[in-house]
């Protein structure tokens, strides 16, 4: 029995591949939940090819099972011929190609990184924050936490602004504006005083930026009063953002951090101060306690992104596009939301697409497999919308928001027990001992290997479902509780 999520991760994404291009590309897009393309591309290989493939693959463990990964992507997906639609989409009154920026971070810190991922299909980029303080980074500044088999879960960093002189960071940004008309380049900036907030985004908008971003978010400044600490202060957002707004008529984008309580109050600041957008969420305060990221012996706090800070990423832009209060005063038809946080697959940017977000910024995944996710990106997003005959990507934003309740208000007198599928189920006893010693004690395991439910324990809680690692236990159809 081959399992197609855990197969595709062992693929090592290897560069220029010696598995072939045409097999290396239909991994990577199985990998990336873009099985329509996997599917398209594997049937135009035939088994023996496939085969060559599967004894030409490098792995420091064994070779990936390339047929027996196409059979199963074939039996999940089929190849459509629909036409696919555009993802062109408004925010911030720019007409953006697709929802997919780069993140102000390491992805994006010079010309040649940039103009590289234009070509590769990225609508824009927020550039690497631009500051006139100097910037002296530390040795080694990343760490990653990792689980199992996952190469990470969560990554931490502790990288701050751009270290390029402020002067040669406009002039790549103009050079880029030039060259690339149609993308959408954005200069994130942070400024030490009032005046050189204003001085830095009348450059940007000097050199033909289409908004400037508010970094109120980076939470590893070396100087206090700066980046999360200006966040964390509605009041100073309120009023940075205000005097920005005035002094330039392109967008003003703040970057709201999560290392706040809420962020209905910041958003409000950055709605009254006069901003078009609003980008969140910026990397979470954490500390790692691996010697491997040690800087000469000592451990710091810094930011944590990366797949494991989604659902706060998500719940936090629910606060900002779901949130009564910010309903009342208007937000919602004067700000536009980019979302930011965790974001892999195209099913990652739809879930925020889907809580309110007009485009999405990408920084750990870039760094971890490379600009050339943005195919998978666009196509997965793509295909999603042509199967639902979905034709403008506006349609899908917000659409979630309707479904999102409080805790207080679901429904508490039905319930969906878990049932078997024994054909998938190898006999492993996970879920046994999950229900044992974390869960209510409702499944019993025997020598024939076969859990079983006992209905009169279970309390449809589904810990059993989430770590069954075959996926053989499914949700049955929901029925009212028994007195």
């Amino acid at each position: 029995m081959l399992h197609l999520n855990e197969e595709t991760s062992r693929c090592l994404l290897c560069s220029d591949a010696p598995c072939g291009a045409k097999v290396a590309r239909a991994i990577r897009a199985a990998r990336f939940d873009n099985l329509w393309t996997a599917v398209e591309l594997f049937n135009q290989l035939s088994d023996e090819e496939l085969a060559q493939a599967e004894k030409a693959c490098i792995h420091y463990d064994r070779p990936i099972r390339i047929a027996e990964l196409a059979k199963e992507v074939k039996s999940q997906k089929s190849s459509t011929e629909t036409a696919l639609p555009s993802l062109e989409i408004n925010f911030c009154d720019m007409v953006c190609e697709n929802p997919f920026f780069l993140a102000s971070s390491a992805v994006c810190t010079n010309y040649e990184m940039v103009a590289r991922a234009m070509e590769a299909g990225w609508a824009g980029v927020f550039y690497k924050t631009i500051t006139k303080g100097e910037i002296r980074e530390v040795s080694p500044r990343f760490d990653a936490v990792r689980k199992e088999g996952t190469p990470f879960v969560g990554f931490r960093n502790m990288e701050q602004l751009s270290e390029n002189p402020y002067t040669e960071d406009f002039e790549i940004l103009r050079r880029l504006k030039q060259n690339y008309p149609t993308k959408r380049i954005i200069a994130s900036i942070m400024g030490r005083t009032e005046d050189e907030w204003i001085e830095l985004a009348k450059m940007a908008e000097a050199a033909g930026c289409d908004a400037v971003e508010l970094n109120f978010s980076c939470p590893q400044m070396k100087m206090a009063g700066l980046g999360s600490d200006i966040g964390q202060n509605s009041e100073l957002v309120l009023y940075y953002t205000h005097f920005v707004s005035e002094a330039v008529k392109i967008p003003v984008i703040p970057k709201m951090t999560p290392n706040v309580k809420t962020l209905t109050t910041p958003a409000l600041a950055s709605f009254f101060g006069g901003a078009k957008g609003i980008s969140a969420i910026n990397t979470i305060k954490s500390i790692t306690m691996s010697n491997d990221s040690e800087v000469n012996g000592k451990k710091t706090i810094s930011g944590y992104s990366g797949k494991a800070v989604k659902p706060i990423a998500l719940r936090m832009i629910y606060e900002m596009t779901g949130n009564p209060v910010l309903h009342r005063a208007g937000i919602e038809k004067h700000i536009d939301i980019s979302g930011i946080g965790g974001i892999e697959t195209w099913r990652d940017a739809l879930e925020f697409i889907q809580l309110g977000s007009r485009n999405v910024q990408v920084c750990t995944a870039v760094m971890q497999y490379g600009y050339r996710i943005i195919d998978d990106l666009i196509l997965g997003l793509q295909h999603y919308m042509a199967e639902r005959g979905i034709t403008e990507l506006k349609k899908l934003v917000g659409e979630e928001l309707v479904n999102i309740e409080m805790p207080s208000d679901l429904d508490r007198e039905t319930i969906v027990y878990p049932k078997f599928d024994r054909e998938k189920c190898i006999g492993c006893g996970r879920c046994y001992i999950s229900c044992a010693d974390g869960g209510h004690q409702a499944i019993t395991f025997g020598a024939d290997r076969q859990p079983r439910i006992i209905g009169t324990k279970c309390v449809g809680c589904h810990l059993c479902r989430l770590v069954c690692p075959t996926g053989a236990i499914e949700a049955a159809k929901r029925v009212h509780k028994t007195k």
